[in-house]
């Protein structure tokens, strides 16, 4: 409701402006530091003073005079030289709180988040998780805004890291395509991968030559699709896929569709790319020096004062495209650009009933939704990347699609390592060294690898005992559910709860906290609010009709200060998640949401609700507390995470 006010006022003011002034501005509201002087501020008058030649004290009482009464404003006041504070009408801004919560108003055109993207190799890890619930996060973030959007989780079902756990059941354990197919029908098929792929790197590590020889043959049959090694990586590929489906969905994150490499190899997206890279003299041929015989991109194109050799290789002198040169196809697909399309099936077996498709080489029967052709693309990939997206981007404006470029966004964020107490709870043996450390950075290589999976069922068993303690009579099956429910706003809330260019050190403990800026308290402060009103409920037989309480009811009641700031507070979901929008920070609405649980403390400390003996009161404060219900739902939604039926 704020956010709505904020923005009805700036319009209003702009237009009155325009009207009187002739003049075009922006209309800035801030909100005062000290809540003395009201609700919002309007400075409009300090830039329009040097536009006008006039003192801004003169034009704001201008404004204030020709705008008179402002709806949902009860006073408009001059402070200072110039500004003018706004005060909200409190009654009817309560009045307005109990219709909060609907749709957004529709935003136009079509923005696409890939995000999550991991080899289909091996089971996902901690890493993984803090791409994935950025990702949503920022998707629900932008839907709850009235966008459109379109989620895309690109599987490289073509690279490396799928050619060598190939090789390593080929080669290494020389199974058959019947014997790995029933592997991969089977639980922990990613588990099985994970310690293959570690037992292939040690191999090749210690025989360089059969990493050359293995690696080359099986590399070169997925990319062409031929025989059994390329029917193998598919195998391999999709099983794998639909384990990191399934991890995913644990935490409440869905896809709409799955772009696959093998696709835009053999649709020839790159060989469209190529040609239009070729023909606009985005890329040229290097004759000479090491990089002789590749097809690269000038350094200019991508970055200022780039010397002569800064050139990055697109294609590389034995025909090999790079990632880079694939990633600029698969981006001008997402802009509409390409001039082609994948064909879609639907992914087998629906997860939690999101339907997902997939690319396909080949027709398929049915009709498939309309996927790419974004306005607006984010992609959701760790800042180690940072210089490859700008290539991408560079690649687009070379091309001549300046305007793709410019919404073509690098959705950057840091590593996760883990705090040595954790990793003791893991199992994990740490060095002394690793040990005095304030976090370990996860290594597969010193044998650090936490997989996502792992991770989830420990949090779950910790929040089990916890639920088990207090809810011992409770059954099994309801407690497992609600420890499942605790374990997922724990770990999500603490990789939110960080900006984005942050370092997080998971701890377990910290996260399951249920004091603090954690998941929990959050979650707790829902349930609390849930709790108070089904009380109630239970005693009378109903909740009171919130509608019979009028302007003149909410108003006389919302001139108690607290309680003012509180509706205010509560009243912020839509202003918070568009600041959290525009700025790219999901941490901003976990904040808000941790900032509202404080509230709801602090009402529940100072007001007995359920015991108020004045009737009219009683009404209002059990209105508010299902307005923090209401909004601290809302904000849990966005930040994905559940509300559990008890703590």
């Amino acid at each position: 409701m704020f956010h709505q006010i904020q923005s009805s006022l700036q319009r209003l003011v702009a237009d009155h402006i325009q009207a009187r002034y002739g003049v075009e501005i922006n209309v800035a509201l801030e909100e005062p530091a000290d809540s003395r002087f009201g609700e919002l501020a309007l400075t409009v008058a300090f830039p329009l003073a040097k536009l006008l030649r006039k003192a801004p004290r003169a034009i704001a009482q201008e404004l204030v005079t020709d705008l008179g009464a402002l709806p949902g404003a009860a006073a408009l006041e001059i402070a200072g030289g110039g500004y003018i504070n706004i005060r909200l009408d409190r009654g009817a801004y309560g009045v307005s709180l109990q219709g909060e919560g609907g749709p957004a108003a529709s935003q136009p055109g079509k923005i696409i988040v890939e995000h999550t993207n991991i080899n289909p190799n091996k089971a996902a890890h901690i890493g993984h998780l803090r791409n994935a619930v950025l990702g949503d996060t920022f998707v629900r973030m932008l839907r709850a805004s009235g966008n459109r959007v379109e989620v895309q989780n690109y599987i490289d079902n073509t690279g490396v890291q799928v050619a060598d756990v190939v090789a390593g059941f080929h080669f290494l354990e020389s199974k058959n395509l019947d014997e790995v197919a029933a592997l991969a029908s089977g639980d922990k098929f990613d588990y099985l991968c994970w310690d293959l792929y570690a037992r292939v790197s040690q191999h090749f590590k210690d025989s360089p030559a059969d990493e050359k020889t293995w690696r080359h043959e099986t590399l070169h049959a997925i990319e062409e699709g031929r025989g059994d090694l390329a029917r193998m990586g598919h195998i391999v590929a999709d099983a794998i896929v639909g384990c990191h489906l399934r991890t995913m969905a644990r935490l409440g994150i869905h896809y709409d569709v799955l772009p696959r490499e093998s696709e835009i190899l053999h649709l020839k997206f790159w060989a469209q790319a190529f040609e239009l890279l070729k023909q606009r003299e985005a890329i040229y041929l290097e004759t000479e020096g090491t990089k002789k015989g590749c097809w690269v991109m000038a350094g200019s194109h991508y970055q200022e004062d780039a010397a002569e050799d800064d050139s990055k290789v697109i294609v590389r002198s034995n025909g090999i495209v790079t990632y880079v040169g694939k990633d600029i196809a698969y981006q001008l697909w997402k802009f509409g650009l390409l001039g082609r399309d994948f064909y879609y099936r639907p992914w087998p077996g629906a997860v939690e009933g999101h339907p997902v498709w997939a690319s396909a080489a080949d027709p398929q029967p049915g009709d498939a939704p309309g996927f790419g052709g974004g306005t607006t693309v984010y992609n959701v990939i760790d800042s180690r990347q940072s210089y490859l997206q700008d290539v991408v981007a560079a690649g687009l404006r070379a091309l001549g699609y300046t305007n793709q470029a410019d919404h073509s966004i690098h959705f950057s964020y840091e590593m996760v390592a883990l705090s040595p107490r954790a990793c003791a709870e893991l199992g994990i043996e740490l060095s002394d060294e690793d040990k005095g450390k304030g976090h370990v950075q996860v290594s597969g290589r010193k044998g650090l690898g936490v997989k996502a999976d792992d991770l989830i069922d420990k949090l779950i068993a910790s929040a089990m005992r916890e639920v088990s303690d207090r809810h011992a009579g409770a059954p099994e099956v309801e407690r497992r559910e609600v420890a499942s429910q605790i374990a997922i706003g724990a770990l999500r809330y603490f990789m939110l709860k960080y900006t984005r260019n942050t370092v997080i050190a998971f701890d377990m403990q910290e996260a399951l906290s249920f004091e603090g800026d954690t998941g929990p308290y959050v979650q707790y402060a829902a349930v609390r609010a849930r709790r108070i009103l089904r009380e109630y409920e239970g005693r009378t037989g109903s909740l009171p009709d919130f509608g019979g309480l009028g302007a003149e009811a909410i108003g006389r009641h919302l001139a108690d200060e607290n309680l003012w700031q509180l509706a205010l507070a509560v009243s912020k979901v839509d202003t918070a998640v568009a600041r959290a929008v525009a700025s790219g920070e999901p941490a901003h609405v976990a904040k808000y949401a941790f900032q509202l649980a404080q509230g709801f403390s602090r009402f529940y400390h100072d007001y007995p609700v359920i015991h108020e003996p004045d009737l009219e009161k009683r009404t209002f404060l059990l209105w508010m507390t299902d307005c923090f219900r209401r909004q601290l739902e809302r904000v849990l939604d966005v930040l994905g995470i559940p509300v559990p039926a008890y703590m």
